[in-house]
C-alpha cells in the first residue's frame, strides 16, 4: 500500500490558455479510495494522468508512498491504471492479455502464469483464460483488465471511469464488485468518474472538481449534507439542491426535506408550494412547483416518499415546509457557503 500526494499541481495547454489543472493539493491516506468527481472537461482525467506519469505537470509535484515521482515514467511509480476502454489486445486470449505486462517487465515465464492465474482467480475469471476479449461481456472485459493491473502487484491503483461502458444494470454489479475487491486488496485506489452515484457508492473521499480546481473534498455524506458552495450543491444529488434567493444569499435545501407542512415536526420554515407538475419515479413523488422566500417566485423540486401520501394537483397551492437543521446559506455572489440568515416561518 502506499500514499498519493499532488502539490499544488498545474497542468496546462495551449502555451497556458488552458488550464486543465489549476493548482490542486490532495493527498490519500494509505489503502484509500478516493474518487475524482465533475463533469467533463473538468481536469479530472488530465489529473489522473498526471499521477501516473502519462502527462508531465506544468508546475508542482507528485508523490507517491513519500517520493517525489515528478518526471519518473510510469514504470518507476509502482501504479496500473485501468483506461475506459480496457485497452485489451483483441488478438490475444485473456491469459496473454494478464501476463503482457509481466512479459515486458521481464518476469520469469514460470511466474508469470502464476501470478496471471492467482489474478484471474481474485476476480473470478479463470474459466475465461482461453478466450479472446471479442468472446467476452463488457463486464468480463473489465475484470480482465483489472487482472491485469493486479499481476503487477501495484501500490497503486487509478481508475479512468472503468464502467462507462458497461449498461445501467451491469454498472451496478460490477460498482459493488470494484468495492469489493478494493477492500479485498487494500491498494491505494484513485478513481475517475462523471457519475455521481458511482462517486457516492464508492469513494471513502470524493473531490468534486470544476475548470480545474477541487472545489471540495470530503467524505461523501459530508459533501452531499454540507456542500461548500453552489457548484457542489447543485452537482451532487439528483435532484439536485434547490436555491431559493432571500436578500443577497441563496437558501439551500435538498428535495427530500420539503414535504408537506403536516409532515415536518419540529423548528422549521413554513412555505407555500405551487404545484406545476409531478412524476413518479421508484416509488418516489417528484412534485414541481415554485415557492417565494421575498424575491420572486422560485421553481423548486420535492422528493416524497411513498409513505407521503398527502393529495397534490397541478394548479393548487399547498404548505410545505423545510426543518431549519436542514437549511444551507450560499453568498449570491460568489457562490459560496456563508452564515445562516433568518428566513420567515
Amino acid at each position: 500500500m502506499a500514499t498519493v500526494e499532488v502539490r499544488d499541481l498545474h497542468k496546462h495547454f495551449d502555451a497556458g490558455r488552458v488550464r486543465a489543472v489549476d493548482g490542486v493539493d490532495v493527498a490519500t491516506s494509505d489503502g484509500e479510495y478516493l474518487v475524482l468527481l465533475g463533469p467533463s472537461g473538468c481536469g479530472k482525467t488530465t489529473l489522473l494522468r498526471t499521477i501516473a506519469g502519462l502527462e508531465e505537470p506544468s508546475s508542482g509535484d507528485v508523490v507517491i508512498d513519500g517520493q517525489v515521482v515528478t518526471g519518473l515514467p510510469p514504470r518507476a511509480r509502482r501504479i496500473a491504471m485501468v483506461f475506459q476502454s480496457y485497452a485489451l489486445y483483441p488478438h490475444k486470449s485473456v491469459l496473454a492479455n494478464i501476463v503482457f505486462p509481466l512479459r515486458a517487465a521481464g518476469v520469469p515465464h514460470g511466474d508469470r502464469e502464476q501470478k496471471a492465474r492467482r489474478a484471474a482467480g481474485m476476480l473470478g475469471i479463470e474459466h475465461l483464460l482461453g478466450r479472446k476479449p471479442r468472446q467476452l461481456s463488457g463486464g468480463e472485459r473489465q475484470r480482465v483488465a483489472l487482472a491485469r493491473a493486479l499481476v503487477r502487484d501495484p501500490s497503486v491503483f487509478l481508475l479512468d471511469e472503468p464502467l462507462s461502458n458497461l449498461d445501467a444494470k451491469l454498472r451496478t454489479s460490477a460498482r459493488d464488485e470494484l468495492k469489493r475487491f478494493q477492500q479485498d486488496i487494500r491498494a491505494t485506489t484513485v478513481y475517475v468518474t462523471h457519475d455521481q452515484s458511482e462517486a457516492m457508492g464508492l469513494g471513502d473521499r470524493i473531490a468534486v472538481m470544476s475548470q480545474g480546481r477541487v472545489r471540495q473534498i470530503g467524505r461523501p455524506v459530508e459533501v452531499y449534507d454540507d456542500p461548500a458552495d453552489t457548484f457542489v450543491a447543485t452537482f451532487i444529488g439528483s435532484p439536485p439542491m434547490n436555491l431559493v434567493p432571500r436578500g443577497d444569499v441563496l437558501v439551500g435545501f435538498r428535495p427530500e426535506h420539503l414535504l408537506p407542512v403536516e409532515n415536518v415536526p419540529g423548528e422549521r420554515v413554513t412555505v407555500t408550494l405551487e404545484v406545476q407538475r409531478m412524476e413518479y419515479l421508484s416509488g418516489d413523488r417528484h412534485v414541481y412547483g415554485t415557492v417565494d422566500l421575498g424575491a420572486g417566485p422560485t421553481r423548486v423540486i420535492a422528493r416524497l416518499p411513498a409513505t407521503v401520501d398527502t393529495p397534490l394537483a397541478a394548479g393548487e397551492r399547498h404548505g410545505f415546509a423545510v426543518p431549519v437543521r436542514r437549511l444551507r446559506f450560499f453568498d449570491e455572489d460568489s457562490g459560496l457557503r456563508t452564515d445562516p440568515v433568518p428566513v420567515r416561518t
